[in-house]
């Protein structure tokens, strides 16, 4: 038996983390496979964000009674959230579903699928970090979540309920404990949560380097280009034109462009209300604080992970749209932010950084046939969670590309479930 015969010619638009593990995915099954990049190690979220395999945060951002929380924020010039006033018209469409989504039956059944989800998250990297040599990028000793006080800690407690029910571990620290863990954290750091199944990667960066190099040295395809057109033959999508002139011909398409996928989606005749969750941090190279693991800030809504590169400072979330120009006051807040907590800080030196993350109204990535092409498939829309669901992501794209069972329900993450 030929075990080739079913061999399909694959295109990937798209090599941030969901299209890299897809594609490698998909290579693993013996198609050929193209990858087209508009701007690789670019402006991608998948490259300079908190590096995070977040496998607890399976709990939507739109949980109930968040919507009281939001004046407050935008009011705060160093709060989590901040919204441009000439963007609102464009914004209100997905604030209403943002909204429409934060009922209690509606988080508790996304909470459940995000669970299904991600139980694989680190399983599903093993191969691709073995076959690429990049097993060293990946830390796995849990990250620490802490409080200011214990009512702030208490305001939480429907969130951290809710993840114990869905079977994530979850400990309170107290102020002894985290001291344990981060020595170096201030007295701002009252008490705190921890949670085991966590890990980071010492550089996003060197892991997308990593596994671009691995696919092309597994025989795939990789072209810098970005696709404006799909072409259609007999009423099916056939080719791609990309800005430079190629026509790249394909059997199946799969869609994972981060934030610029709604606009190929439509074209494919598929509507989807995503938005770019801006997110800001400052990588400092000599930080004068020694981290042990990643820290997540609940209160002040940020992050600091230690990396091979220094201590990256991350977070907050601006809704701007994709083209607007980066607002580099963002990261100078959450370095103020940061040093609330580790008065030893060197501020200094750092390189800032803004990464536009591709976000959907109830926090649930697109994983799904087109509803209008069967060879047609889109990954996109995992906000936060790009490097925790890449994996998972990708191998999942490769056994709907094959026609095999899921492991988990894909109707909660079809593109037209808004619809």
């Amino acid at each position: 038996m030929d075990e080739r015969r079913n061999e399909k010619n694959i295109l990937v638009v798209g090599s941030g983390i969901i299209g890299l593990c897809s594609a490698s995915y998909l290579l693993k099954d013996g198609h050929a496979v193209t990858l087209v990049e508009r701007d690789p190690l670019g402006d991608s979220a998948s490259c300079g964000n908190a590096g995070a395999i977040a496998a607890t945060e399976i709990v939507p951002f739109a949980l109930p009674g968040l919507w009281k929380d939001v004046p407050g924020w935008l009011l705060d010039p160093l709060g989590p959230l901040s919204l441009r006033l000439t963007y609102l018209p464009k914004f209100l469409p997905w604030l209403y579903l943002f909204l429409k989504s934060s009922s209690h039956q509606q988080v508790e059944k996304t909470t459940s699928a995000m669970s299904a989800y991600l139980k694989t998250a680190f399983d599903d990297y093993a191969p691709l970090l073995g076959e690429a040599g990049l097993q060293s990028l990946l830390k796995t000793e849990g990250s620490l979540t802490v409080y200011k006080s214990e009512k702030g800690r208490e305001k939480d407690a429907y969130y951290w309920d809710l993840i114990r029910r869905n079977d994530i571990e979850a400990h309170h620290v107290s102020r002894s404990e985290i001291l344990e863990h981060e020595p170096q954290l201030g007295e701002l750091a009252k008490c705190g949560v921890y949670t085991p199944r966590w890990g980071h990667f010492a550089n996003p960066a060197d892991l997308v380097k990593g596994l671009a190099e691995q696919f092309t040295r597994n025989g795939g395809t990789y072209i810098t280009d970005e696709v404006e057109q799909i072409e259609h033959q007999d009423n099916q999508p056939s080719s791609a034109i990309t800005k430079g002139g190629q026509n790249i011909a394909f059997d199946q398409l799969v869609i994972c462009a981060g934030a610029w996928s709604a606009r190929l989606a439509k074209k494919l005749g598929d509507h989807f209300p995503l938005d770019t969750e801006r997110g800001y941090n400052t990588t400092l190279p000599t930080p004068g604080v020694d981290l042990n693991n990643m820290v997540l800030f609940a209160e002040d809504k940020f992050v600091a992970t230690p990396m091979s590169v220094g201590l990256r400072i991350g977070g907050a979330v601006e809704f701007a749209g994709i083209d607007a120009v980066p607002n580099y006051k963002r990261c100078d807040t959450l370095l103020t932010l940061a040093k609330n907590y580790m008065p030893n800080l060197n501020g200094a030196g750092g390189t800032k950084w803004m990464g536009r993350r591709p976000s959907t109204p109830d926090s649930v990535p697109v994983i799904s046939q087109s509803s209008q092409h069967s060879n047609v498939h889109y990954a996109f829309g995992h906000g936060h969670l790009g490097i925790t669901g890449g994996a998972v992501t990708g191998r999942t794209i490769a056994d709907m590309v094959s026609g095999r069972p899921t492991d988990f329900d894909l109707k909660p993450f079809r593109i037209d479930r808004f619809n």
